[in-house]
C-alpha cells in the first residue's frame, strides 16, 4: 500500500479526542438538564444532591460543636484546675510556699498555687446550696484569668485584708445574694469540744462575683483568703495542694517528673488527664460515633446517586448508541456519566461546607431565634456545663469531611458510567 492509501485510511479512521472533552461536559450537561419526560430521573438527581448537601453540612456542623464542646470544657477545667496537682504524702504540706517556689522554677512552669480546700454549706436569703470552698492568697487567685478576668461586679482589690470572699454568678441567684451581702458558710470540720466535733457557722461579705461560663463551677466554686480558709478548716499552717500550670497542657507528660523532683518532699502528682481520664474519653467516643453514624448520611446520597445514574443510562441506551455508531468511544461514553454522577457529588459537598460553615459561624444566634420561637430552652447550662452553644471549626477535620464525600460520590458513579461505556449500540437500536 503506498502512502497516500495509507493516509487516506488513517483520515478515514475515526480518532478518539482527548479525555474530558468538551463535547463529554456538554452532553453531561444536557443529561443534568430536566426534560419533561426525565422529570423523575431528575427528582432522584435532586434528592442525591440534597442528601450530600445536608450530610456534608450536618457533618461539619456537629463535629464543629463536638470540638467546641472539648475545648470549651478542657479550657474551663484546666483554667481553674490546673494541669497538674501536687498532693502531700506522709506529712502535711506546711511548707507549700518553698514548694511552690521550686516548682514555679521548672522549664514550662507558668504558675504553683498553693491552696486549701474544703466542702461547705453555702447558705443565703434564697436557700442553701453545696459549695466547694477553696482558700488562695490574692496574689495568686489574680494569676488564674479564668476567675481575675471575669469579675461581674465588686473587685479582688484588699482581697487577703478583707475577709471577703468571690462567688460565681449561678451561685449569687440561687443565694439570692448581691455585692456586699453576707454569706454564711457552714462546715462539718469545726471545733473540738468534749461533746465531740461542732460544725463551724461563719458569715463572710461578699466581696466579688465572677461568671466563669461554666454552670457547674459559677454555682459551685466559692473562693476566700488561704489565711481564713486555713482557720476556717482547722489547717493552720497547711495547705491541701498546689496547683501547677504549664505553657501547654498536652505536654504534662513530660514535666511530671520535673516537678516531683522540684517538689524536693514526699508528693503525689497528678495531671488532668488522670483526673479527667473518664469524662474526656466519653466526650471523644461520642464524637467518633457521631462522625460514624453521619456518615452514612453521605452514604445513602451516594446509593441515590447510583440509582439515578443508572435509571439515565436506561433511558439514555438511544442516544448512547448514536454517540457510539457516529464515533464515540467507550472512554467518552464512560466520562460522559462520570461527569453527570460527580457534578452532582461536587456540587452538593460544596454547598452542604458552605450551609455548614454558615451555621457554624451563626449558630449561637440560631439557638437563640429557635429558643425565641419556639418557647422552649434547647441549651440548658444546667444540663451542658456551658452558657453559651460554642462550636469550632477544625480545618484538618473539615477537610476530611470534604474529601470522604468527594471519594463516596466518585465511587457512586463508577458503576453506572461502566454499564453505559459496556452498552452494545446494535442491542440499543434493534427495537428502535
Amino acid at each position: 500500500m503506498n502512502k497516500s492509501s495509507e493516509a487516506e485510511a488513517s483520515a478515514g479512521a475515526p480518532r478518539g479526542t482527548r479525555p474530558f472533552a468538551a463535547f463529554e461536559w456538554m452532553i453531561a450537561g444536557r443529561y443534568l438538564r430536566s426534560r419533561r419526560r426525565e422529570t423523575f430521573i431528575s427528582v432522584i438527581a435532586g434528592f442525591s444532591f440534597a442528601g450530600i448537601m445536608l450530610g456534608v453540612a450536618t457533618l461539619v456542623i456537629v463535629m464543629a460543636v463536638m470540638n467546641g464542646f472539648r475545648s470549651e470544657l478542657l479550657g474551663k477545667i484546666l483554667g481553674i484546675n490546673g494541669h497538674m496537682l501536687v498532693q502531700p504524702i506522709d506529712m502535711p504540706l506546711t511548707d507549700y510556699d518553698p514548694v511552690a517556689l521550686r516548682i514555679e522554677g521548672v522549664p514550662g512552669v507558668i504558675s504553683a498555687i498553693p491552696f486549701v480546700e474544703g466542702q461547705g454549706l453555702i447558705s443565703g436569703p434564697s436557700g442553701n446550696l453545696g459549695g466547694l470552698v477553696r482558700g488562695v492568697s490574692e496574689s495568686d487567685l489574680r494569676r488564674i484569668p479564668l476567675v481575675a478576668g471575669n469579675i461581674r461586679s465588686g473587685s479582688l482589690d484588699d482581697f487577703d485584708a478583707g475577709k471577703g470572699v468571690a462567688i460565681g454568678t449561678r451561685m449569687a441567684q440561687e443565694l439570692g445574694v448581691a455585692l456586699g451581702d453576707n454569706v454564711r458558710v457552714l462546715s462539718p470540720r469545726g471545733s473540738v469540744t468534749p461533746m465531740g466535733v461542732t460544725p463551724r457557722i461563719k458569715a463572710y461579705p461578699v466581696s466579688a462575683i465572677f461568671e466563669i461560663g461554666m454552670s457547674e463551677y459559677d454555682g459551685t466554686f466559692i473562693f476566700m483568703p488561704i489565711q481564713e480558709a486555713q482557720a476556717f478548716f482547722n489547717m493552720d499552717g497547711k495547705a491541701t495542694g498546689i496547683e501547677v500550670y504549664t505553657i501547654d497542657p498536652d505536654l504534662v507528660g513530660g514535666m511530671r517528673s520535673l516537678v516531683e523532683d522540684a517538689a524536693d518532699r514526699p508528693a503525689f502528682v497528678t495531671d488532668w488527664r488522670q483526673r479527667n481520664v473518664t469524662f474526656f474519653s466519653a466526650l471523644e467516643v461520642e464524637r467518633n460515633v457521631m462522625f460514624i453514624i453521619l456518615t452514612l448520611i453521605v452514604l445513602v446520597a451516594a446509593l441515590n446517586i447510583i440509582s439515578g445514574l443508572i435509571m439515565l443510562v436506561k433511558d439514555k441506551g438511544r442516544d448512547i448508541a448514536v454517540l457510539r455508531t457516529i464515533g464515540a468511544t467507550r472512554g467518552s461514553i464512560m466520562r460522559v456519566f462520570l461527569i453527570t454522577g460527580a457534578s452532582i457529588g461536587f456540587v452538593g459537598t460544596f454547598a452542604g461546607f458552605i450551609l455548614g460553615l454558615v451555621v457554624c459561624l451563626n449558630i449561637e444566634s440560631i439557638r437563640q431565634f429557635v429558643s425565641w420561637l419556639t418557647s422552649t430552652q434547647l441549651f440548658d447550662p444546667t444540663l451542658y456545663f456551658l452558657s453559651r452553644l460554642p462550636a469550632e471549626i477544625d480545618s484538618g477535620e473539615t477537610i476530611s469531611v470534604l474529601v470522604m464525600a468527594l471519594v463516596l460520590s466518585f465511587l457512586a458513579t463508577l458503576y453506572p458510567a461502566w454499564r453505559a461505556a459496556r452498552l452494545d449500540p446494535v442491542e440499543a437500536l434493534r427495537y428502535e
